[in-house]
């Protein structure tokens, strides 16, 4: 599939395409993925582009940030060390929220960035959004790739790997997604065939 409007680094673009590969619909969306020295509490982020946000839905842009060297805790990691699937995973979360803004008003992306400021809630909500849009996609080999880079990381602390239970979903709750997927799938098959 030949994507339109992609800015993608190099070095990480095979990773990048492979992601994308999950999103059809996001084929002629304007996407540029960044590397940023730095984002706080994270790895990634993705929002809409500011020469974009006032445009209607349809037409908004997006930019996926990403840092090239990020902390947990004491531990330094190179984001261009990290295995493919990992990095395929994090990169396919971050589409999943591009998805989940494509059907957001402008309005409803201002009250939605207000409320993931201060509600706790909100950011499990929103973060677990992302998770199930990538699941639903196909893409839960590369998303537990990455929960289990985390979760088993044995240089990560216990106290990030908390925050990571807390908001994101578990690799457990992925499977019964994945398996619930495959029983409507198979249920819908019955019932054409």
């Amino acid at each position: 599939m030949k994507y339109q409007n992609k800015i993608i680094p190099k070095s990480i673009e095979k990773e990048a395409l492979k992601a994308l590969s999950f999103y059809p619909e996001l084929k002629d969306t304007p996407v540029e993925f960044k590397f940023k020295k730095a984002i706080k509490k994270s790895t990634m982020q993705a929002q809409p582009t500011w020469a974009s946000f006032f445009r209607s839905k349809e037409d908004r842009g997006y930019i996926i940030l990403i840092s090239e060297k990020f902390h947990i805790e004491e531990e330094e990691f190179d984001i261009h060390n990290v295995d493919e699937d990992v990095l395929i995973g994090w990169l396919g979360h971050e589409l999943g929220h591009v998805m989940d803004y494509r059907e957001r008003t402008n309005l409803g992306m201002i009250f939605f960035g207000l409320k993931y400021l201060y509600s706790k809630s909100h950011i499990q909500e929103v973060e677990r959004s992302a998770d199930t849009y990538a699941v639903n996609y196909g893409m839960h080999e590369y998303i537990l790739a990455t929960k289990n880079f985390i979760l088993n990381h044995a240089s990560i602390s216990p106290k990030y790997k908390k925050r990571i239970m807390k908001f994101y979903m578990s690799p457990e709750e992925i499977m019964e997604l994945v398996n619930s997927n495959n029983n409507t799938e198979e249920e819908i098959e019955k019932v054409l065939n």
